[in-house]
């Protein structure tokens, strides 16, 4: 096999939508029965993904990779940042934690990086017939573009043509083109094939004129305008898509006459965000992110989630007036479920010389258990699909398990250092059976039919045609130099 066609959809801001194109891009030529891969050189984010051989990854590439038909792997995103703080975060190469850097301190590192990110993009290469590359914010930050190994330093690099996307949603795509080009070095500007415009509303025609000026500024096309497509929100990496007082999911009405009401505290450093997604595509169950006790006081489940800080975020969480609500749900028998950091929130004893050098901290003390931060980090992928990221391990319980083996459970509360488990239906079912029991919602109807992993499947599907009927062809395949995008 020859070296495969390469490209990097990049992004003139977070969240104008690089990771959906590239799984979109990914899904349809998987589905025209090409070889293709997903990479992302550096990813920051604090919802990660576990592969089989027990390395992390970015959420967003393990979605790219489920797109392809592909099991996740840790070349297709070799680095990995971990927000800890707004001064530090963790760094991960090749699946596994490598150490504390600071904004200032990852210039000189990343630096040492490229040979990490230049080989393994080669490896993928040589392994696949089309690699599609994601940049990382946005290429324009040229106060970064010296040690940039994300964005044009990636496509300096491997010689990649660049296609830049704009969230014309959010306002001001039209100059966000001009800008990006305007401002990027003559040597990176030649390296720019086409924009594309992404999440449009409304009709084209009206579009067309200043998608005709971008061109005079630029001399750069725009190959093609996605319109936003509704209904998508599995796997929702960014940040900005994990706001308080956000619904998620699709809200799909009720089987029977009652709903359950899920509050997801939204914390500061929260991680694998992600879990609640599976509870969210359940008919009659509404999913709310909130930072207001009264709405965990009220709801039928308050879910505390993982932490990338998990004795800051609880320190906030007491602040807040969060943990008095969660302590009075439990002492009332209402359900509670703690995920990884929002599990060991809820156990008695936290010692921590590791995440945030705390030393030992209470918990909320629900649960009678001590968590003691390891250096070493556990990362498992389960059979179920299930997997464990965490440096907290419990040292002592006297609580029953939750699963076998692992997690703990006290009455209606319960708590697991696995994610992802309630993405397994039958898991997902029982939970939300016993929660309406508990709650006495008699009237709700746990459905018996809906599938997590179909339901993945089918938004990637969604983006697939939408790429096939507005974005493929001539123009997108000579951009990219990847011919089976035509």
């Amino acid at each position: 096999m020859g070296r495969a066609a390469a490209a990097l959809i990049a992004g003139c801001t977070s969240d104008a939508g690089k990771s959906v194109l590239v799984a979109g891009m990914c899904r349809l030529l998987a589905r025209r029965g090409v070889s293709v891969a997903p990479f992302k050189a550096q990813n920051m984010s604090n919802n990660c993904a576990v592969t089989r051989d027990g390395g992390e990854i970015g959420r967003a590439q393990a979605l790219q990779a489920l797109a392809c038909g592909l099991e996740p792997n840790v070349d297709f995103n070799p680095v990995l940042l971990k927000p800890g703080s707004d001064q530090t975060s963790q760094v991960v190469v090749r699946g596994h934690a490598e150490g504390q850097v600071s904004a200032l301190t990852y210039r000189s590192r990343r630096k040492a990086l490229r040979g990490v990110v230049a080989e393994t993009l080669e490896e993928l290469r040589s392994r696949y017939d089309v690699v599609l590359c994601e940049g990382a914010g946005s290429p324009a930050e040229v106060n970064l573009r010296e040690s940039d190994i994300a964005n044009m330093g990636l496509a300096e690099m491997a010689g990649l043509p660049v296609v830049v996307a704009g969230d014309i949603d959010r306002g001001g795509v039209l100059a966000h083109f001009v800008g990006t080009h305007a401002i990027v070095s003559p040597e990176d500007r030649a390296r720019i094939t086409g924009f594309i415009v992404n999440k449009f509303r409304g009709d084209v025609s009206l579009l067309t004129p200043g998608l005709d000026v971008v061109h005079e500024h630029t001399g750069v096309p725009v190959i093609g305008v996605v319109p936003f497509v509704h209904g998508l929100w599995v796997d929702a990496e960014d940040s900005l898509g994990t706001v308080a007082g956000g619904q998620v999911g699709p809200g799909y009405p009720p089987l029977g006459d009652e709903v359950l009401t899920v509050a997801a505290v939204r914390l500061p450093r929260v991680s694998n965000a992600t879990d609640v997604e599976a509870l969210a595509c359940e008919p009659g169950v509404h999913v709310q992110w909130t930072t207001d006790p009264s709405v965990v006081a009220r709801a039928d489940l308050a879910v505390l989630p993982g932490s990338k800080s998990t004795v800051p975020d609880l320190a906030w969480l007491c602040e807040r007036g969060l943990a008095d609500a969660i302590v009075a749900r439990a002492a009332r028998d209402m359900p509670v479920l703690g995920i990884c950091g929002g599990f060991q929130m809820l156990c008695k004893r936290i010692v921590d010389t590791v995440e945030s050098s705390a030393g030992q901290t209470s918990g909320l003390g629900i649960f009678d258990v001590d968590i003691e931060f390891a250096s070493e980090k556990t990362l498992v992928s389960h059979p179920d699909g299930s997997y464990e990221v965490h440096n907290g391990q419990v040292t002592r319980s006297s609580e029953s398990p939750f699963i076998p083996g692992e997690g703990a459970r006290r009455g209606a509360v319960i708590g697991t250092h696995r994610h992802g488990y309630f993405e397994n239906d039958a898991s997902r079912r029982r939970l939300l059976s016993d929660v309406a029991t508990r709650t006495g919602r008699g009237g709700f109807v746990v459905s018996q039919s809906t599938s997590f992993a179909a339901e993945r499947l089918r938004q990637l599907d969604a983006l697939a045609d939408a790429v096939e009927e507005h974005l493929a062809g001539p123009a997108l395949a000579q951009a990219t130099g990847i011919e089976q995008l035509g």
